[in-house]
């Protein structure tokens, strides 16, 4: 029988979104327009300004100050004395600061983010002034260890400006602006000192100095364009001013000078051109901000005189429909997270586990695997997902038991139709090793060792077909093998061997049941190696003993692979990944990581001298012999 229909979920969507939507546009639209929010954050401006941007900003003063100081000290090593003192004046203004900032409360989410980040700053300073007092720091790179925490108390000023009304808030963000502009004229008069200090400029002074000037140029005149007649009188006489037009020209010829020529004479001008500026423009950034704190207090009670005429008649009907938007939530809520948790344990623990246990050669699947969802639900739609997943699940199960008893075929495939070639590869080996004896012709012989040859390179990729069935070579050894013999029969199974050049190893062997295992391995690395090199060029095979064991490394001179492409070969060849039919091109990949997993090898490849790839395979102790044997088949 079947399951009956709870009631639809568009009909509960319909009374759960109803009373909200009517309520919240009819009579809140208007309200939340209006920010109320940004309201009360005006009227507590002047708060803010005395616990937060005054100190603020008298932390940047400081640290412009201290910047100036520390390259004079770190380029000139003089002024030890007056770089101790603005440090303890900076000390105690972040003091003062901290005390400060700790009483408020409910600061906004922009503004507290933007304050633990200028904490983090502050935090740095005690490193930047050990790189100081040290003798490695470069002066660009203490200049941009200052000017990092100016800006994140920047970006605190920021967040305090975001409020409502365009024309107050345009004004708020030009005067933030101009701040920001006098930071950048502070680490230009740093840069100055640098350069007066060498005697030239270097390329990378010159293009941080070239995008400083840009910067501020850029940020005057944004600000300008926004400030109205009353903050923007005493800018524009600054601009106008004989002190700001040769800091320009200051500017310009510092842009203008080349790494390789030394200063021009005007130079001796440059820092008191710079201070004059220096001087006026805290003079005038001070009355700016104080004229904006001023317009504040009067456009916030006009926001709240509007916001108290829509909240009052609206905040019945947004609190009913809170609590029938809540109840309803919780009854649609208990019934999805039901269906969450029963479709994540079908996908994450039933299924999956099911799908590694065909994988591994497991049976059927058993009743609980194949055991229906079971959700708790009164509304139709989520008892028709629940039904659909049980279809699903059905259709996921069907499809792996096909996969793996396809894989399981292919496997048998490949085992069958290897160990048949193997048998005759083997027996054509013997007849091959018969004929090469009785052949005394010289031509003759040659082309039987060419045949012998080929046969021992098909009988490797024959046994390729056995290794990625997870079986073992039917081939093998009962005495160690000599290491050099290991390598000498791996190099012979490759198609350019003359091309490869084996330097004499260490005086080890290998033991019988590895020996197989490791010639293919290394024989599948080498024709690697001779594949994606240059035909004229040689491949070398030279061995080391380590204190794990014995480490034999083939080196190619090709053209190399890009680090992401290395990184993602090595990671294959550390994981065992599972064949994959669609990447057959990769198959000496995987005969090389299931080899190396079964023998205990470490295998990674890495970039050569010489432009090419270098394998490296960590041969293990457990595998080896320290006394050299006859090889005994």
């Amino acid at each position: 029988m079947p399951p009956t229909r709870g009631r639809p979920i568009a009909l509960k969507l319909l009374v759960l979104l109803l009373v909200p939507l009517t309520s919240l546009v009819g009579l809140w639209a208007f309200a939340a327009s209006l920010t109320g929010g940004d309201g009360l954050r005006l009227l507590q401006i002047n708060e803010l300004v005395t616990n937060l941007s005054d100190p603020a900003e008298q932390i940047n003063v400081q640290l412009q100050n201290e910047r100036l100081a520390s390259v004079e000290y770190l380029t000139s090593r003089q002024g030890r004395q007056r770089l101790t003192t603005q440090r303890a004046l900076t000390d105690r203004t972040v003091a003062t600061f901290r005390q400060l900032a700790g009483r408020e409360r409910g600061l906004s989410p922009q503004m507290a983010t933007q304050l633990t980040a200028l904490y983090g700053e502050l935090g740095k300073l005690d490193k930047l002034r050990r790189r100081v007092d040290g003798s490695d720091a470069a002066p660009l790179q203490v200049i941009d260890g200052y000017s990092r925490i100016v800006d994140a108390a920047f970006r605190m000023l920021d967040a305090m400006v975001l409020v409502p009304e365009q024309s107050l808030y345009r004004q708020a963000r030009a005067v933030t602006m101009l701040g920001e502009a006098k930071d950048i004229l502070s680490r230009e008069r740093a840069v100055i000192v640098v350069v007066l200090a060498r005697g030239r400029i270097t390329k990378a002074e010159r293009e941080a100095f070239i995008g400083m000037v840009a910067t501020r140029r850029l940020l005057y005149t944004e600000a300008l364009s926004h400030l109205d007649g009353k903050l923007r009188g005493p800018y524009d006489k600054l601009v106008a001013s004989p002190a700001y037009q040769e800091f320009v020209q200051a500017e310009d010829a510092i842009r203008g000078q080349a790494a390789t020529n030394g200063l021009p004479a005007s130079a001796a001008t440059w820092p008191v051109d710079g201070a004059n500026l220096w001087a006026a423009t805290e003079r005038d950034h001070s009355q700016a901000v104080q004229g904006f704190v001023r317009r504040v207090t009067p456009a916030a009670n006009g926001i709240l005189t509007k916001i108290g005429v829509a909240g009052g008649a609206g905040l019945l009907a947004v609190v009913a429909s809170i609590l029938l938007s809540l109840r309803f939530r919780r009854r649609l809520g208990e019934e999805l997270a039901g269906l969450r948790d029963a479709a994540t344990e079908l996908a994450e623990v039933r299924l999956a586990g099911l799908v590694k246990r065909l994988r591994a050669g497991g049976g059927d699947p058993t009743p609980e695997e194949l055991a229906p969802l079971e959700v708790k639900a009164e509304t139709a739609e989520v008892r028709d997902i629940v039904t659909a997943f049980n279809s699903v699940q059905r259709t996921a199960v069907e499809a792996a038991v096909d996969q793996a008893r396809l894989r399981h075929g292919v496997s048998h495939v490949f085992v069958n139709l290897a160990r048949r070639n193997q048998t005759l590869l083997h027996r054509q080996l013997i007849q091959l090793d018969s004929m090469e004896r009785h052949t005394e012709q010289p031509e003759i012989l040659a082309d039987l060792f060419k045949l012998d040859h080929l046969t021992t390179r098909m009988r490797r990729h024959a046994e390729s077909l056995i290794i990625l069935s997870d079986q073992a070579p039917g081939r093998g050894w009962r005495n160690p093998v000599p290491l050099m013999d290991v390598l000498r029969a791996a190099v012979a199974e490759v198609e350019e061997y003359p091309r490869v050049e084996v330097l004499q190893p260490p005086q080890v062997s290998v033991l019988g049941g590895a020996v197989t295992d490791v010639a293919h391995l290394v024989a599948e690395l080498v024709e690697n190696a001779t594949l994606f090199s240059p035909p004229q060029t040689r491949v070398d095979v030279r061995s080391t003993i380590t204190s794990h064991g014995v480490t034999v490394e083939i080196e190619d001179r090709g053209l190399g692979l890009p680090r992401a492409e290395l990184d993602e070969l090595n990671a294959r060849l550390e994981e065992v990944p599972e064949f994959d039919l669609a990447q057959s091109d990769r198959l000496g990949l995987f005969v090389v990581s299931r080899l190396a997993a079964r023998q205990g090898i470490r295998v990674r490849l890495g970039a050569s001298p010489y432009g090419g790839l270098t394998a490296m395979v960590a041969l293990p102790a457990s595998i080896l012999s320290g006394r050299p044997a006859m090889a005994d088949h």
